[in-house]
């Protein structure tokens, strides 16, 4: 009798416990597709997973075909160009040449005031995970090094503070697959953000669900990171000097938030997943659409923050957007898998 009480109490504890994590991942929310502009595709880059604009309008596109890499066949990945200010932009593939393993990831560039940038990107390759730099003329990207160190667990994003310092996100504490999905799944607070000095990595975050896309305020005294499971940006004081973070406050989305884009403004744009568990069942099977969403985060008068759904999809346009990146008139959504962006222009 004993065994059977605690075989039905552990039975109501498993459908609790199932109930809650779709709960959690947004599985019951109704999708009200929107956006106050045109859209269209832009095809010729796989897996556009983080985009990120220059001031003279050029985008930076990361591409990597995830699927195949995901059943053992892997392909040289890329980084596009895109500019903006041509009446009709087409996709530029900087990365043609390039001799180096290369699956890139998230991607930040610190311009000088010159007209040579410097570009970090991370990188996924089968010796493991690694930070490559590139200098950026006009539309020429010359692969510089390689930056690698046991503390990147899994980098996902990062953001430069000058020509060769960074923060970065690892978005697990553990680095098996298995590990991370007991991670996800509990939506265990085990991530961290790494920060390089220029010679070595140390720790200045920690404790956070996911942590996924990262930039940083204008003026640089603010951190923001997202946090994919526990759905919200956390922003962080940064000492200047250094280079310490402060938890101040944390913005509740109640979506998967991914990477991160600020605008001229300084505004925040945020591609999200609203529904994480159609996310990753997009990612096993492309047949599985995954709904995307668009959100700006923004400061009110009396010093706090306000947030809006700029863009949301039911999955047919544009499957597991995973960045937002504004200028002008232009907004550009890449996703993790897609096989194009959605290249958008406001009313």
């Amino acid at each position: 009798m004993k065994i059977k009480w605690f075989l039905l109490i552990l039975f109501f504890l498993l459908i609790g416990f199932i109930l809650k994590t779709m709960n959690d991942a947004g599985e019951f929310k109704t999708i009200n597709p929107h956006f106050d502009g045109e859209c269209r595709s832009i095809y010729g880059v796989d897996g556009p997973e983080d985009i990120t604009i220059l001031k003279n309008g050029i985008a930076l596109i990361t591409s990597d075909h995830r699927w195949k890499t995901l059943a053992g066949e892997p392909v040289q990945g890329n980084i596009f160009g895109y500019d903006l200010n041509d009446p009709q932009p087409e996709l530029i593939n900087l990365t043609e040449t390039l001799e180096i393993e290369f699956h890139p990831h998230g991607i930040t560039v610190f311009e000088g005031d010159s007209a040579n940038s410097v570009v970090y990107v991370v990188n996924h390759t089968s010796a493991g995970h690694s930070i490559e730099v590139f200098n950026l003329n006009r539309m020429i990207l010359t692969h510089m090094k390689t930056i690698t160190d046991p503390m990147l667990i899994s980098p996902n994003d990062l953001v430069m503070v000058n020509e060769s310092q960074f923060y970065v996100t690892n978005d697990h504490g553990t680095r098996a697959e298995w590990t991370k999905t007991i991670e996800d799944y509990l939506q265990l607070a085990m991530s961290n953000i790494l920060y390089f000095d220029g010679e070595s990595f140390r720790v200045v975050a920690e404790n956070l669900k996911y942590a996924n896309g990262i930039n940083m305020s204008r003026d640089g005294s603010w951190i923001y990171a997202a946090e994919t499971t526990g759905k919200r940006i956390s922003i962080f004081k940064r000492d200047i000097t250094t280079n310490t973070l402060t938890f101040e406050r944390s913005i509740y989305t109640d979506s998967g938030v991914d990477n991160i884009e600020l605008d001229k403004n300084g505004d925040l744009w945020i591609g999200a997943h609203p529904k994480l568990l159609a996310f990753t069942r997009h990612a096993r099977n492309a047949e599985n659409l995954s709904p995307s969403q668009v959100v700006k985060i923004f400061q009110n008068g009396n010093g706090s923050y306000d947030w809006e759904e700029i863009y949301l999809d039911d999955g047919t346009p544009l499957s597991g957007c995973s960045v937002a990146a504004v200028y002008k008139n232009h907004l550009l959504i890449g996703a993790v898998f897609a096989d194009h962006i959605l290249h958008c222009e406001f009313n």
